[in-house]
């Protein structure tokens, strides 16, 4: 079960930040961001499936993985970790990818970032885990640092119905 209460927070630069609070231990909430078993049936967008290509949660280790839309429709994305802090923080850069693994331009029109770093933390009291995701920019243009903060509201969502799915999955696990 979620307390419905993400909260999102733009600062003045351009760094994303959500936050939400999950029913459940830090321990399982680290465990099923970093096994492929979990992260298969919660991570991405609502209405989309994810196919984990490969997982390996080490600094250096790369998540790839497909993420399918109903008629079928693929995109690949990547993470590679920078940090991993069992079980407060986990630190990665997010990429749109090829199937080889390869980052890849993101499929929109807009000039967005190729790499994002997000620092996910966990910290548990009362048996409830506040996660909060701080996103930011790396390697980008400033049209792209642009674009990206233009997309905070459209992230807000995209992370809420991540973040839905993911209090859905715990509370079966």
């Amino acid at each position: 079960m979620v307390e419905n209460n993400s909260t999102t927070n733009a600062t003045e630069n351009e760094e994303f930040v959500i936050t939400r609070v999950l029913d459940a231990p830090r321990e399982l909430v680290f465990k099923v961001w970093t096994e492929a078993e979990h992260m298969q049936h919660w991570w991405g967008p609502k209405g989309l499936s994810i196919i984990v290509a490969k997982l390996d949660v080490r600094p250096g280790g790369i998540f790839h993985y497909i993420m399918r839309d109903p008629d079928g429709n693929e995109m690949w994305g990547r993470f590679t970790y920078r940090e991993i802090a069992a079980p407060e923080r986990i630190v990665f850069v997010n990429s749109f990818s090829d199937a080889e693994g390869n980052i890849t331009r993101p499929p929109f029109d807009e000039p967005w970032p190729m790499e994002i770093l997000n620092t996910v933390t966990f910290s548990e009291l009362d048996g409830k885990t506040t996660l909060t995701l701080r996103s930011i920019p790396v390697n980008a243009t400033k049209e792209e640092v642009l674009v990206f903060q233009s997309g905070f509201e459209s992230m807000e969502q995209g992370y809420g119905g991540t973040f839905d799915k993911l209090a859905e999955y715990l509370a079966k696990v």
